[in-house]
């Protein structure tokens, strides 16, 4: 009988369409050449010359301006799929992967959908429904309010009644938005208003819940498996403590406050869930874990994860195999009692954001990009490749495995010391301080970790000497620089000043070749000297004291990128360029959109008195919301943007008069 039910739920397929793009589409597309599958890519026009592009075996374009829409365009992927011969989709774990209509298309038109079915999907997206439906299976909640009366004096008497700080929730999607924490009474309306708005844009259902925020925990996720034949397994835990503004940055497994005892019981009841909902495919159910080892249910992704890649490591699985022969109507390739989580596996997220300034995000283009090869980074970049603004953040990950957390920790520090990613700000350097922070090496990270150390994980002051190497390497890397090198000389030798804005700031320097060849730079009246061992593409060698280290730079434009020892200088060179107006700063009256991005909320009228600091408009980039203020207090004289409408940054969108 058993065989007759596995030949009746065999689906087989051919060829898959990713609706997804990036690092994304091309791990997908890795593990189905490996599995003998054709693949097919999907692009907005943002993405037409991107490597998953060119890498598939056919691509589809599929939407028109904005791009930010095309992945979303469902009728146009089921077209592609049909126009390509294609027999399957996988979403990868973004835009449409946890749609349960996408899902249902894709049965419609007679394609396998690579994930859980449409019901699964509805039943565990909507976050108050999914919290009724664990509440009755006996997985323990976190106290909150998931009612459908969304009137804000009904949702303020809920919050009392559940007792500050409380967590708004959209009901909808996840990664952080329509997410925020809440402290008191007075800021809860003006929070339910941005969530509820954030909430809408991401998702198109400003509808939230409620639940009390547990003080300090672990955000703690295992990972779970379900196949057609009633079978169910997990694969262990992660740990996704450390993250900013509710969105991961670190991840590892296993987690270093989950032990057998508690992993068995964490496990036995997401294995309880997926059974009850008779799930197929990769899933995700996400825990709060207190510091008394009390634990409670927050929400189930219904996909693969980005973090997906510690667990691989962990277990020698290939999770995105797993989810192919599972669509194919295959049973899972292991029982519970066959899977064996050996060492230690960390994961960060890459990101084109300014950490230093509120996580800011980046676009623009990558002037030198070269990743480790030591240690597993998954990417989609090259150098010369646009970071375009209307998608998330995060542009690698990098993945280390050791025989314990220790190991793990150190090959990714080092792997994270020899990435090159110049031309766009990124938190390279802040997520070493991460990883060398005395509360994470310790294995006491929890959600509070990057609020309560950010002064300590901030990128620090560069120091004097580097700032001398980085102006060393703006004169002799110049298109018209004397070569380096050539021995002494009986020259008469001068100095060159040179000016460049570093960390905001202009700073003033003066270069020195000595007779013998050397190099003498003179910085904020102290001298630095140093002598260039080899100039060569994007690597200088210098010698300083009895010290020889190498630097990678790159020049783009009046903009020079050093990388040093991990951290990243970006200079840019002013030494010829006319004297700048302090306009710039916003003092003039003229709030400039600091980023590209997307008009979400215009918060004065014409008229209005502003004071200064006062926010004025609200932008979208990269899946955050960042509120502009006034910069002066004043009369709003002119509103330049409405709701909507696409910024570049620099741009005017409100002007006031003193």
């Amino acid at each position: 009988m058993s065989g007759e039910v596995k030949a009746m739920s065999r689906r087989p397929f051919h060829k898959v369409l990713i609706a997804n793009r990036g690092e994304i589409a091309l791990r997908v597309m890795r593990t189905a050449r490996r599995l003998g599958h054709g693949v097919v890519a999907v692009y907005s026009d943002a993405d037409q010359d991107a490597p998953h592009v060119r890498l598939a075996d056919q691509a589809v374009r599929i939407g028109a301006p904005p791009p930010a829409q095309s992945y979303l365009n469902i009728a146009a992927i089921i077209a592609a799929a049909k126009a390509t011969g294609a027999d399957a989709v996988h979403p990868g774990y973004g835009f449409l992967a946890e749609n349960e209509d996408f899902a249902q298309a894709c049965t419609d038109a007679g394609l396998v959908f690579i994930g859980p079915s449409p019901d699964a999907i509805a039943a565990m997206g909507n976050k108050a429904g999914a919290k009724d439906i664990m509440l009755r299976a006996g997985v323990p909640c976190v106290p909150g309010y998931q009612g459908e009366d969304q009137n804000d004096e009904a949702m303020l008497r809920e919050a009392r009644r559940i007792g500050f700080p409380v967590m708004i929730k959209a009901v909808a999607g996840g990664g952080g938005r329509g997410m925020r924490l809440v402290s008191d009474a007075d800021a809860f309306l003006d929070m339910l208003r941005s969530a509820r708005s954030e909430a809408a844009a991401a998702f198109g259902d400003g509808t939230v819940i409620l639940e009390k925020a547990i003080a300090n925990p672990r955000h703690i996720e295992i990972q779970v498996f379900g196949d057609s034949h009633g079978n169910a397994v997990h694969l262990g835990e992660r740990d996704c403590s450390v993250q900013r503004r509710h969105q991961k940055l670190i991840e590892e497994a296993p987690s270093p406050a989950v032990g057998p005892e508690l992993r068995a019981r964490m496990g036995a009841v997401a294995v309880q869930a997926v059974k009850a909902l008779a799930y197929e495919g990769a899933g995700t159910l996400e825990f709060l874990l207190d510091g008394d080892g009390q634990f409670y249910f927050m929400e189930m992704n219904t996909r693969l994860q980005v973090e997906h890649p510690v667990t691989e490591a962990l277990t020698g699985l290939d999770l995105v195999e797993w989810q192919l022969r599972v669509a194919a109507g295959e049973p899972l390739p292991l029982r519970q009692e066959q899977i064996r989580l050996e060492g230690h596996a960390i994961e960060v997220r890459l990101c084109s954001e300014d950490a230093a300034q509120d996580f800011m995000p980046k676009s623009g283009r990558m002037a030198l990009w070269q990743m480790p090869e030591e240690i597993r980074v998954e990417h989609a970049l090259e150098s010369g490749a646009e970071i375009p603004p209307y998608y998330d953040s995060m542009i690698a990950k990098l993945i280390s495995h050791g025989a314990s957390r220790e190991e793990a920790r150190a090959r990714l520090m080092v792997g994270l010391e020899q990435a090159a990613a110049l031309g766009v700000t990124t938190n390279q350097t802040f997520l070493l301080s991460c990883l060398r922070h005395p509360a994470f090496v310790a294995g006491k990270a929890t959600t509070a970790f990057i609020a309560a150390h950010g002064d300590d994980l901030n990128a620090p002051a560069v120091a004097a000497a580097d700032v001398a190497l980085a102006t060393l390497v703006l004169s002799v890397s110049h298109p018209l620089a004397h070569p380096v090198g050539g021995g002494r000389s009986l020259a008469a030798s001068f100095a060159t000043p040179l000016r460049f804005e570093i960390g905001g700031a202009v700073r003033d320097a003066e270069l020195l070749r000595e007779r013998d060849g050397s190099y003498r730079v003179t910085c904020d009246g102290t001298e630095h000297g140093c002598e260039v061992i080899s100039l060569s593409g994007d690597m200088i060698r210098v010698r300083r004291g009895d010290i020889t280290e190498s630097a990678r730079f790159v020049r783009d434009g009046d903009q020079l990128f050093v990388q040093h020892r991990g951290q990243t200088l970006a200079l840019r060179d002013l030494t010829l360029a006319a004297p700048q107006s302090s306009a710039a700063a916003g003092g003039d009256g003229k709030v400039r959109a600091a980023l590209n991005g997307r008009v979400v909320a215009v918060l004065v009228k014409l008229g209005d008195r502003v004071a200064v600091g006062q926010p004025v408009i609200t932008l979208e980039a990269m899946k955050m919301e960042h509120v502009h203020a006034a910069g002066l207090a004043g009369t709003v004289t002119a509103i330049e943007v409405a709701e909507g409408d696409q910024v570049t940054t620099g741009r005017i969108v409100v002007e006031i008069a003193a």
